[in-house]
């Protein structure tokens, strides 16, 4: 951390990948993403505003998985609301909302209502209290009949609209694994399949479908010079002198 390596401001100039990888279990450096992160959206913003008249010419879109894990990020409630028109999104991948609320406090609702979609792939508690009442109610029609036996029968009906919530607690508590709900800004929500991956066209590329497929980190960052064949080098003859030569 001496120096800078990252060159944060250009990852929207041209496509880049930029991996953060940390323990999800221990939380000692939590600071250190999230202070990277804070400074990654600040510099894209002013780069956006001052190079390129507001908007970035490559999308920058964040995959923020295990968002409740990687440390509270600073002012992310403020951040979410204004880097959209920068050509900058952020996708929060969270096991509960509760997490949310944990760390953010009263700023987690903030957060969540500048969210234009929402997937939820299933789960209960709070979870399936706030989809339930998220996703509104439906109208039913309901018929009551009576009828009275004495001296003299009578019959009675009685025709009434009501409000019945589209799906209660319980059933998305009980939601099919393979089944989620998303809500988009502007329209209404909708029940629908899991994407299947194995039929992406990249899914070959995956170690999910291969394990030679798999990123080996420590390869990658290994500083040892690997020549291929089809290399081309030079080859240097030193001489080295008489003691050197009798050392060896």
């Amino acid at each position: 951390m001496a120096y800078d390596e990252l060159a944060l401001d250009t990852l929207g100039d041209k496509k880049t990948a930029l991996f953060l990888i940390m323990s999800d279990t221990d939380t000692t450096f939590n600071f250190v993403l999230a202070m990277l992160q804070s400074q990654l959206l600040n510099l894209l913003c002013d780069k956006a505003d001052d190079v390129y008249g507001g908007r970035l010419p490559v999308h920058v879109r964040l995959l923020l998985d295990e968002f409740a894990n990687i440390g509270q990020i600073p002012n992310f409630d403020k951040l979410i609301a204004t880097i959209r028109s920068r050509e900058i999104s952020a996708a929060i991948v969270l096991q509960s909302l509760s997490q949310l609320k944990a760390i953010y406090k009263d700023a987690a609702e903030i957060i969540s209502d500048n969210c234009d979609s929402t997937v939820f792939l299933s789960g209960r508690g709070k979870n399936a209290k706030e989809i339930a009442e998220a996703l509104g109610k439906e109208t039913i029609d309901t018929y009551n009949t009576g009828e009275n036996r004495g001296r003299e029968k009578s019959y009675s009906l009685n025709y009434q609209k009501l409000g019945k919530e589209l799906m209660s607690q319980d059933e998305i508590a009980v939601m099919d694994g393979g089944k989620c709900i998303l809500q988009l800004r502007g329209v209404r929500p909708f029940f629908s399949d899991k994407y299947d991956i194995t039929k992406h066209p990249f899914y070959k590329h995956l170690s999910d479908y291969h394990p030679k497929n798999a990123f080996d980190i420590e390869r990658f960052l290994s500083t040892k010079l690997k020549i291929r064949p089809d290399d081309v080098y030079e080859v240097y003859e030193i001489p080295v002198s008489d003691k050197e030569a009798a050392a060896e």
